[in-house]
Parts: structure tokens; sequence; C-alpha cells
């Protein structure tokens, strides 16, 4: 079922606007849900670095300043003590990078790899009666952090929702995520990851935009590289700390496939799975398709990259609270 994508003038400005902050913050320069209900909590591109390949290729010390350098020009001032922290923070992202295989990040499929970019989503979806359109601009994405060589931290603000309907537009919830890496090894000597992640959310929106509850999500994520193409697969539970009389529990299950062209081309095929155990959706489950493609990343300044992908949800079980999802992702690893 084919529909064209209505985006207001109103609205555009919201979701650019969110984009160039994002973009051009001094954070940024100085370093570098699907359906309301759904449970879903996706992320990312293998960034680029000065050495001349991708980040995630370059060793752990390419992008690092050597240290007697920082001491010669200010061996005791503020400014030096500030660039040995930067330079010892982007050394720590690299070395992460440097453990592990570099896939790029699925549109809906939560990236198994630890990333670390600012990442902006948009989506527009047909509801399952009247085939009326919902917009959601930030999907749950936002800026995700490598702090250590085996944690990554997401913050992802919330979502604001715009629909064709009589039903009131307005904020969803805030979602966060904590990845822990446990074993990995890059191209040539195994290429796979096994990971641990925690997310969740908070029920800082109004239903029906937010759930009205907390969630709490583990998940087990884990991938291989098999020549050019790559598998990416997370396993997880969507447990609400209240009102589970209500929501139900869900497990979600994803499963991404790419195929690399040249390092910048990244088409896919992703299917995402929902099962649902007690609450108004006991017995229920909903399967979709999602084809995307993933083009990038290119340098835009210093560390500073940019990837974009995009790719359509498609309902493939004759339950689903949406169809026909069409999503837009824009990446700035750094």
């Amino acid at each position: 079922m084919a529909f064209k994508l209505i985006t207001p003038s109103a609205e555009r400005p919201f979701c650019f606007v969110a984009i160039l902050i994002s973009v051009f913050s001094p954070a940024l320069w100085t370093q570098t849900s699907p359906k309301i209900g759904a449970y879903q909590f996706s992320s990312s591109n293998p960034p680029r670095s000065s050495c001349g390949q991708t980040s995630d290729e370059c060793s752990a010390d390419s992008t690092a300043v050597p240290q007697q350098a920082l001491n010669q020009s200010d061996a005791s001032g503020i400014s030096g003590q500030q660039d040995d922290w930067v330079d010892s923070w982007f050394r720590r992202v690299d070395e992460a990078r440097a453990s592990q295989p570099h896939f790029v990040s699925p549109i809906v499929t939560t990236h198994v790899m630890l990333v670390q970019q600012y990442r902006y989503d948009m989506s527009w979806q047909q509801d399952p009666v009247g085939g009326t359109v919902t917009s959601n601009y930030g999907a749950s994405r936002g800026l995700e952090i490598i702090p250590t060589t085996r944690l990554e931290v997401g913050i992802f603000p919330p979502s604001y929702f715009v629909h064709q309907s009589k039903t009131p537009d307005g904020f969803g919830d805030l979602s966060w995520q904590v990845k822990f890496r446990a074993f990995s090894a890059t191209e040539g000597k195994g290429d796979y990851f096994v990971g641990f992640f925690l997310g969740g959310s908070f029920p800082t929106g109004t239903p029906p935009n937010g759930l009205g509850h907390s969630i709490l999500s583990p998940t087990f994520a884990a991938a291989k590289g098999i020549g050019s193409w790559d598998i990416q697969s997370t396993i997880g539970a969507n447990l609400p700390a209240t009102g589970a009389n209500h929501l139900g529990r869900a497990i979600v299950f994803n499963t991404a496939v790419d195929y690399r062209i040249k390092g910048k081309i990244w088409p896919m095929l992703e299917q995402n799975s929902i099962f649902w155990s007690g609450g108004n959706l006991h017995g229920k489950k909903e399967v979709f398709l999602t084809p995307g493609l993933v083009l990038g990343s290119f340098p835009l300044a210093e560390r500073l990259h940019l990837s974009i992908g995009g790719g359509v949800q498609i309902a493939a079980t004759s339950f689903h609270q949406y169809n026909h999802r069409w999503i837009l992702s824009v990446r700035f690893p750094f």
C-alpha cells in the first residue's frame, strides 16, 4: 500500500533545527518508537578519522596528538589540561573501534557495535485504521558516546509526534541505553562481536505519545562478518516497571544483514519482531521486513563525518499496529 508522505511546513524547522544544533554545538566541534508501545530500541556507521581510513580501521593512536607536543605547547596551562583530557578520550574511542568489527548501523535494529555519534531519525507511518499518517521526529535516537573501551552510553531525547488524525500531537518518552562489549575481534581475526545492553525509558510524555510507565530493556547482542556480508542480531525483553497488566511484557528479536560495496554503500535487509505476553496484547505478535540503504561516511571536519540512510518497514503478519513506516536516518560520527 503506497501513500504520500505529508510533512507540514511547520514541522520542517523543528527537525532541521534539532539537527543543526547538534552538529554545530561547541562540544562536537571541540571534540567532536516507531509505533508507541512497540518498545523498540534501536543505533552506527563506521566513522572516519585523520588516518585516511574509517576511524574504526585506524590504530588507537592514529588521531592522538603526541603527549610531548602537548607538554611543550602548554605544560601547566588550563588549555594543555583540556587537550590532554580530550586527547585521552579520543584515544579510548579509537582503541574501542580498533577492537571490534566495522559494521554499519542498521536502520531499525540496535547497532551491535560500540559507536560514538549523534543520530537523528525521522519516520512516517500509516496507522492500521484509516491509513492516516503519524510523523515521528527524533525516533528515540540521539547522542551516543564511548567513555571507556568497553562501554557506550546513549541518551535519546523525547521524540515529537504529529498525527493527521484527531490524536493530540506531543513529545514522547526520554530513552537511554548502555552497551557493554564482552568479546570482539576485527576482520581477519574472527570478525565478530558479543555484548550485553541495558536500555529503558522514563515516562516524560503523556499517552498516547508516551507510554505513561518506565520500561527496562535488557538485550543480548551478537554479530558476525562473513566476507562482504555482515549479520547483526539482538534479542531482548521490554519489562514495564509499572503498568504490566496493561502494557504486558514483550520479547523483541531483530536481525539485520548488509552487504558492503566499497565501504561506502550498504544495502541491507532487516527483520523486526515483537511477541507479547500479558497485557492488552497478550499472545499477539508482529513481524516487519525492512529493506534499507546506508551511504557514507563522508568527512565534514576533522573527526566529524556524515552518514545517511533510509528504509521502509513492511508488515509481514496479519496483526500489526502500523505499516509502511518510512525512515530517514542522519548520523554524525565523531
